[in-house]
């Protein structure tokens, strides 16, 4: 099977290889930053997105990556948000719990990608109106640029979950009835600098 992309045709494999490579980058690049910047988020994990003319709808926006099965991780950052309301605390916690094995098995990761907005971003309400993005990630000498299919969660959904209670234990004053916004990778558009061997 393959897929058009400017006007060369890549390979179901090859676009596999592409999105394999790419969550094992981010699996290590968030290790790096929970391990040694204290969680504090690299420029990996907030891409540049571009709308559909290619222009700049924001230099930076963090987002996450979700457990294919999140319900366990929902449960363990609910309970760690809810045992304590010492902020500091639960920092702590989030940051030793990250720090284990959390990201050690990129396979176990889906390679849907979380945001989190304000209920009033017009950044969110903008990627929902065009539907569709580009993310643009840069972190040391790798680079990949990832067009995505953009959707709003429900708060039922497990990766909403997993996004909202991700973010409150580094954020607890998140604002009300935060959006969690999807974006699911078209992988045969996708590319990587340098490219994947």
């Amino acid at each position: 099977m393959t897929s058009e992309k400017s006007g060369k045709l890549v390979s179901f494999e090859a676009a596999q290889a592409l999105r394999d490579h790419f969550m094992g980058w981010q699996c290590r690049i968030r290790q790096h930053a929970v391990r040694q910047e204290r969680g504090r988020p690299g420029p990996g994990m907030r891409p540049r997105v571009l709308g559909g003319d290619g222009s700049v709808l924001a230099e930076a926006m963090t987002v996450l990556i979700v457990p294919r099965e999140p319900g366990e991780t929902v449960y363990r950052f609910r309970y760690l948000a809810r045992r304590t309301h010492d902020p500091a605390e639960r920092f702590q916690k989030a940051i030793e719990t990250l720090s284990e094995a959390y990201f050690q098995r990129p396979r176990d990761f889906s390679d849907q990608m979380t945001g989190l907005f304000g209920p009033q971003s017009e950044l969110a309400s903008g990627l929902l109106a065009q539907q569709r993005c580009v993310l643009e990630f840069r972190q040391f000498s790798q680079g990949y640029r990832i067009p995505c299919a953009v959707a709003e969660l429900a708060q039922d959904d497990p990766a909403w979950q997993h996004t909202y209670w991700h973010n409150f234990l580094f954020n607890p004053a998140l604002p009300p009835d935060p959006r969690i916004l999807a974006f699911s990778p078209h992988w045969a558009e996708a590319a990587a600098e340098p490219p994947v061997a």
